[in-house]
């Protein structure tokens, strides 16, 4: 992509910029119906992925484009707005200013818009999909097969989910907690994706560095004091592992042969596996626990706030890891935790509270992302991981702040 006015004009004079599949030229929308416009170009583009170029102005008659070096203040978050609030579900992208040379306060600005797993993309009660050069609004059928696509994607999630759930370290005649799982895993990816991590020659403290970006003053800020122990930088020992390599609980050291310590608590175990070809896993094995207070000091209960701080954390690394990668590409997200059936939450704000007990021993959830939503709306990624089972539980409301995401901007010009 062009990354300097010299670039682009370049790219024009020698004909390899034009509207095609993956990209569109365009000027600055500059009224309600050209936002709309916007977001139609925005919306057909993520079913494949493409990009768009603001600042380069298109004489119809002879088909021939020109530089129009625009305004860039402001411009990114109008564009990032538009793309937010009018297509339904919202989109996420990635822009990037390119400033003119004779005027800094002036230029250009690239849009890509990532392949969304969310496909297709409604806008004013319809559908958007991109031919060779246009837009154009999708038939039923072509809405039905990329549906169909995307429940695929969440099926192979759920797979690699189960995979995780069969192999709980922990032998069910010891197993007296609820368990947590989770999975992420490139959908793109180069079978070596992490390679430089998992096969470094000092891995191990490679891997406590990769440890620390889950705990940005982000996330630290979303968590608000959330963490239940045992916690991934609460661990000093790793391990080579089948698939790459991982850091864990002194107990999983063996992981075929997890080792029941005479300690406090033995069955608290935590791992984060990285594997060589970019994939991620996490597992918790302190998702419920005993009240200790109130009318039933004995009572195993959902510790849903580990659930919530486990996953926020999870996606700041998997972030981490698209950034080393220097992948940016869609991502398969997965949680599920075993053992719930018949067991109440128990909110932080009132550990003697009797509420709803959960209906099932399993929960499950899948989802599929884009790098740009990874960096701008994590919170909306975790309700969707997390959110049905905190609702089940009636605790959604307690963890607003990692559920949700801050409002960078507002309307544009009120659409």
């Amino acid at each position: 992509m062009p990354k300097s006015e010299a670039d682009l004009q370049a790219a024009l004079g020698e004909g390899l910029i034009g509207e095609s599949h993956y990209l569109d030229l365009k000027e600055v929308p500059s009224s309600k119906g050209a936002n709309k416009e916007s977001a139609r170009d925005m919306a057909s583009f993520a079913i494949d992925g493409g990009t768009l170029i603001v600042g380069i102005a298109e004489d119809k008659t002879n088909r021939v484009f020109t530089l129009a070096p625009q305004p860039l203040k402001g411009l990114a978050e109008k564009m990032e707005s538009i793309a937010r609030s009018i297509p339904d579900p919202p989109l996420n992208v990635v822009t990037q200013e390119i400033e003119s040379s004779a005027d800094p306060a002036e230029g250009y600005l690239v849009i890509h818009i990532p392949a969304s797993p969310a496909a297709p993309h409604m806008v004013d009660g319809r559908y958007w999909g991109r031919g060779d050069k246009t837009k154009h609004q999708l038939s039923d059928p072509e809405v039905v097969r990329l549906h169909e696509r995307r429940r695929s994607a969440d099926h192979d999630a759920l797979a690699l989910l189960q995979e995780e759930i069969d192999d709980d370290p922990i032998p069910g005649e010891i197993r007296k907690q609820a368990h947590l799982f989770l999975v992420a895993q490139p959908l793109a990816g180069r079978s070596d994706l992490l390679l430089d991590l998992t096969g470094a020659s000092n891995w191990n403290i490679g891997l406590h560095e990769f440890i620390q970006k889950a705990y940005t003053p982000d996330i630290q800020a979303a968590v608000n004091g959330s963490d239940v122990s045992p916690g991934l930088n609460e661990i000093g020992s790793s391990y080579r592992r089948s698939r790459g390599i991982a850091r864990a609980t002194s107990n999983l050291a063996n992981r075929s042969a997890f080792t029941l310590t005479t300690s406090y608590n033995p069955e608290n175990a935590i791992e984060l596996q990285v594997h060589e070809n970019g994939g991620l896993r996490l597992f918790f094995s302190r998702l419920s626990d005993v009240r200790g207070q109130g009318s039933k000091p004995d009572e195993q209960v959902i510790i849903e706030s580990a659930a919530v701080t486990n996953a926020r954390r999870f996606l700041g690394l998997v972030v981490a890891a698209g950034e080393r990668a220097g992948y940016f590409g869609n991502w398969a997200l997965a949680l599920g935790a075993t053992g719930l059936h018949g067991l109440r939450a128990a909110p932080k704000r009132n550990p003697w509270g009797d509420g709803p007990p959960y209906d099932r021993d399993t929960y499950t959830a899948a989802t599929a992302t884009t790098w740009a939503e990874l960096n701008q709306t994590p919170g909306a990624i975790t309700r969707r991981l997390i959110g049905p089972l905190l609702r089940a539980l009636d605790t959604e409301s307690y963890y607003s702040l990692a559920l949700t995401d801050p409002d960078k901007d507002g309307d544009p010009d009120n659409q």
